[in-house]
């Protein structure tokens, strides 16, 4: 089963993780627009709550939905439903400023991922992300539902968060902590992320929390956590950067999973420690080790790499040689899977485009990052 887990992601594009961020980034805005388009019914019933008839009831009710529609976007089509209102006094009709009756497409799409993910989408400015998604002509929403919008995103956070993980099996994980240019502490806290690879080849978020990056302790709470939802077979391998408090955790937790520390993360250490007249050899040689095509091959490189800088970059050799076991334990995996499980590229790519909102409210990028 293992032998199918990432080419099956590669010969079926929907499982490609070159697609998971852009279809989340689509599910994304479907339940933004969702949401918009339900806060927008259920403000209109509320302007006409004193309005009742002799029964006492009220005159506007909602009726059900008009069939499903698809409104074509730059991320590809959204489906939505439009709320049925019904004035039983026949007085007055509900027509959608967010979603008119007849719409197909957004008329400026290439905005939508900018205006959603990269606004941050805060009271001040969501007017402005609203009226890049459906035209200058839309009318943005009050403040009290974009209040109640952003509520119903931390209780959708809350809920993913602790959803039970029950039968789980993650064959890979990914670990890595993300930070952000949002100070409010002295101790630059970040956000804990885990990715796991299922064994049918899909990759998915597992997890996302606040903590430390190189805190053992933060890293054992995130697993232990888990741990208690459900999530009982250890991965097989886990890959992360030397420097993280995961290991320790790990051990204690899940012990029985092997380690790959990731080779950009090492390459950039080693490299740091050596002068520019030198490193780009020294980085055509790392690149050799973890490129190989046995790990016989890529060993042989690393001695001659510690053979020809050990006497003058004593430290960057060190950096290399105090991670030798967990570098290489990529190559006992299949061969097809090297090239996604000897880095951490799979967090590093997805939130390239999270970080570019990090200039925002720390509290609403965190409302945002379970849909990765």
């Amino acid at each position: 089963m293992k032998e199918n887990i990432i080419s099956q992601e590669n010969n079926h594009p929907s499982n490609s993780f070159n697609n998971i961020l852009e279809e989340t980034l689509r599910e994304g805005a479907r339940r933004l627009l969702q949401q918009a388009i339900e806060c927008e019914v259920d403000e209109y019933i509320k302007m006409f709550d004193s309005q009742r008839g002799d029964d006492h009831k009220r005159s506007i009710v909602r009726n059900g939905y008009l069939p499903e529609r698809a409104l074509q976007t730059g991320i590809g089509p959204i489906e939505v439903r439009q709320a049925r209102v019904r004035d039983k006094t026949g007085n007055s009709k509900f027509t959608s400023a967010i979603l008119p009756k007849y719409i197909r497409k957004t008329p400026s799409i290439e905005t939508v991922i900018p205006a959603l993910y990269l606004k941050g989408i805060s009271t001040s400015d969501f007017s402005e992300a609203l009226e890049a998604l459906l035209g200058s002509n839309a009318k943005g929403l009050s403040p009290s539902v974009i209040c109640r919008l952003k509520e119903t995103w931390k209780e959708e956070f809350k809920t993913w968060n602790t959803r039970e993980l029950s039968g789980k099996r993650y064959v890979y994980i990914w670990a890595d902590g993300i930070y952000f240019n949002v100070r409010l502490t002295d101790d630059r806290p970040c956000v804990l992320v885990l990715i796991g690879a299922l064994p049918s080849g899909k990759k998915e978020v597992i997890a996302i929390q606040d903590g430390q990056r190189e805190s053992s302790l933060s890293w054992r709470e995130l697993l232990l956590s888990l741990s208690r939802r459900g999530l009982e077979m250890a991965p097989s391998l886990a890959v992360g950067d030397g420097a993280l408090g995961f290991w320790k955790a790990l051990e204690e937790v899940y012990p029985s999973t092997k380690q790959q520390r990731c080779w950009v993360h090492k390459t950039a250490n080693i490299l740091d420690k050596m002068p520019k007249s030198v490193q780009k050899g020294a980085k055509m040689m790392i690149h050799e080790m973890y490129l190989s095509s046995t790990k016989q091959a890529g060993l042989r490189v690393f001695e001659d790499f510690i053979s020809l800088y050990e006497a003058k970059y004593p430290k960057a050799c060190e950096c290399l040689k105090k991670d030798k076991k967990e570098l290489f334990t990529f190559y006992d995996f299949p061969a097809m899977h090297w090239q996604h499980i000897r880095t951490t590229n799979p967090i590093e790519s997805s939130f390239a485009t999270v970080r570019l909102g990090q200039g925002r409210r720390r509290d609403v990028v965190l409302g945002k990052l379970h849909y990765l």
